[in-house]
């Protein structure tokens, strides 16, 4: 349905698109976050890593244009001529003051095989001076925003310190629908009691919320972080690889197809991951999925339904 897959994958999209492949390249801006450089909190997010979840983005200390050319040498064999996206990944990548801000993305889209940019960031790091710039940088390249939402539900949320509010996503996606800037939405399976039910119902929120793409992460625990220090503390079950690639095939049955998926696991860094450690076999899990979807003879969307005509979306803690 979409090329040889079940589902509606970000390499098809990107083909369609452009007419070819596409990669993308990990880069660290440098940037910080309001969840860490005590603005709001100094904890962060209790998943975060110290890298900002960024493990293998570029070198912070390093200009964006070597950062580039380090990423692009690194995937040489397989991939040494074509556009890649410019991928500025870790931590909050519109939190600075946006002559920064214009500067890191012009000097990203100067490279000349970078085709457009992917921006990582939070809800409520979205000024209007910021959103004035993506736009005026979308109405001449392709950009889209990665807000990560991880769940709809409160007390998941207060668990993990996420340190925004649902209504601060629905009010930023309604600024980036506005502004015709795609976002994607990441949700994080396997949280701290979050049941199946639970997460579908962020899904189905996702499919509401007129987000472009969608990002799914394994939860991963990783050594260091506040999740880990939490889990010795107060132990709970880490999902097992047949159960979630169950979960992921449920999910997509009930996914928009229009709705791009980035992502269906995570990478984690085989130094600092604790667990699930089936997960650093990323290639099985992919595989698992695509023979899951097949034997169940289904798809992407299989059991999409519209809850409403216009597409508005409430808060369901409220």
């Amino acid at each position: 349905m979409w090329g040889n897959k079940r589902f509606h994958t970000l390499n098809y999209e990107l083909k369609k698109i452009f007419g070819e492949k596409i990669y993308k390249v990990s880069l660290d801006g440098g940037f910080t976050c309001p969840n860490r450089d005590g603005t709001l909190d100094d904890r962060g997010c209790l998943f975060c890593s110290d890298k900002g979840s960024g493990e293998f983005a570029g070198d912070r200390r390093k200009s964006i244009g070597v950062q580039i050319e380090d990423q692009l040498a690194l995937i040489e064999n397989k991939f040494p001529e074509g556009k890649v996206i410019a991928y500025f990944q870790n931590f909050t990548n519109t939190y600075a003051p946006i002559e920064q801000l214009r500067k890191l993305y012009t000097e990203a889209l100067s490279h000349p095989r970078v085709a457009g940019l992917a921006i990582a960031t939070r809800p409520d790091c979205l000024p209007g001076e910021v959103l004035d710039l993506l736009e005026e940088i979308g109405g001449k390249h392709f950009v889209w925003l990665e807000l990560g939402l991880q769940t709809i539900h409160e007390r998941t949320s207060e668990l993990i310190n996420r340190g925004y509010s649902l209504e601060k996503f629905i009010e930023a996606s309604d600024s980036l629908k506005k502004r015709k800037i795609p976002f994607v939405t990441h949700l994080i399976l396997g949280l701290p009691g979050e049941s199946e039910r639970e997460i579908l119902e962020s899904v189905r929120f996702v499919n509401k919320s007129g987000s472009w793409g969608i990002k799914l992460h394994l939860l991963h625990l990783i050594r260091g972080t506040k999740l880990h220090e939490y889990y010795k503390e107060n132990p709970f079950l880490l999902m097992e690889k047949d159960e979630y690639i169950s979960l992921i095939i449920d999910i997509l049955e009930i996914l928009n197809p229009e709705t791009v998926v980035h992502r269906i696991t995570g990478d984690g860094s085989r130094d600092t991951l604790i667990g699930p450690l089936w997960s650093l076999d990323k290639r099985s899990i992919l595989n698992g999925v695509d023979k899951g979807l097949k034997e169940r003879n289904t798809y992407q969307g299989k059991f999409y339904t519209e809850d409403s005509s216009d597409r508005n979306y409430k808060n369901p803690n409220t």
